[in-house]
């Protein structure tokens, strides 16, 4: 018989296995319980394992869900009174040289050249109706004031100017790119760059096409560095009296929807993005400015800059209508 039993000694080799002894089969029976421990251990291991894939594939697929949905379509907002679109008076969009991603110096016969900091902004548009997929194809025009707070084609100084404006047609991402200048801060505005989506390029002779019409607003440490520059002086007074939460197109979420993400230096430059979701189920309710010479809500620019203001807002001399109603368009533009 032998004188081991898995591997221990037999204290009596000569007698049965079961016959070795309280002390041996105590032995034997914590053994096998390590054994069975081990196993469950192990089997209940393998039972996770195999729910945290299923439980990791389901949250994955509700993360994916929520990123797709929970930015939501971009709120529409006013266009203001100096669109250019042929809304409010004068329209570069029917004018040969619009569609460029460069939009820092004007072009046709005009030939002023935006200074400031450098800034280049990208925008990405989703189909919403499509499940948020990328938006290829459409049309995406872009305009805002220069550093001193003027909107080109409008403000007195600048309307015979039409630099900080420009269109560019989405890739197969749904992103457009343009270079441009950071733009200023008026008084009675969140630092702000407007911009409107059409259905194709052939559609931006006609605003009334457009499918969205929307604002992007500046982070506020951005502002803070980029107005320290020679030439944005008046923004720093101007940003300081007004906040994303007063501000009177971001006010209502506090700009939650509306704020880009930049990154960069005043050297080199910034880049600014927001990712811009497009529902073609719904009816667009922006674009068009207030009756009576469509006056943007709130804010009287800089001096020399184009006219805000709330209700009834008097603009500089030359400059066009600010203000809501009671505004004037400028000299023969329609109004609003």
């Amino acid at each position: 018989m032998s004188s081991t039993f898995q591997g221990r000694r037999l204290p009596n080799p000569d007698e049965e296995v079961f016959d070795q002894g309280l002390g041996f089969d105590l032995g034997t029976l914590m053994g096998r319980r390590n054994v069975l421990r081990a196993f469950g251990a192990g089997a209940v291991a393998f039972g996770l394992a195999a729910c945290g894939d299923s439980s990791s594939s389901t949250s994955s697929a509700a993360t994916s869900s929520t990123a797709t949905t929970s930015s939501g379509e971009i709120p529409d907002e006013t266009a203001g009174p100096y669109p250019g679109d042929g809304s409010n008076g004068p329209d570069v969009l029917e004018q040969s040289g619009i569609v460029r991603s460069d939009i820092r110096s004007s072009f046709g016969d005009a030939s002023g050249t935006a200074e400031g900091v450098p800034m280049s902004l990208e925008l990405t548009i989703k189909d919403l109706a499509n499940g948020g997929a990328a938006f290829a194809g459409v049309a995406v025009y872009v305009w805002h004031c220069d550093r001193a707070g003027l909107y080109s084609m409008y403000s007195e100084g600048v309307t015979e100017e039409n630099y900080l404006r420009g269109v560019q047609i989405t890739d197969d991402s749904g992103t457009v790119s343009f270079t441009s200048i950071f733009p200023a801060c008026y008084t009675g505005r969140w630092p702000h760059i407007h911009f409107e989506v059409y259905p194709t390029e052939a559609d931006i002779t006609d605003s009334t096409k457009a499918i969205a019409t929307s604002q992007v607003a500046l982070p506020k440490d951005v502002c803070d560095t980029v107005y320290k520059e020679t030439g944005y002086e008046a923004s720093v007074a101007n940003l300081a009296q007004v906040t994303l939460d007063n501000d009177n197109v971001f006010g209502d979420d506090g700009g939650a929807s509306q704020l880009g993400t930049a990154t960069g230096d005043v050297s080199s430059g910034y880049a600014v993005s927001l990712s811009v979701g497009v529902d073609t189920r719904t009816t667009p309710t922006g674009g068009a400015a207030p009756a009576g010479g469509g006056g943007q809500p709130g804010g009287t620019p800089p001096s020399g800059a184009p006219g805000g203001g709330g209700p009834g807002g008097t603009p500089p001399s030359g400059a066009p209508g600010g203000g809501g109603p009671g505004g004037a368009p400028p000299s023969g533009a329609p109004a609003a």
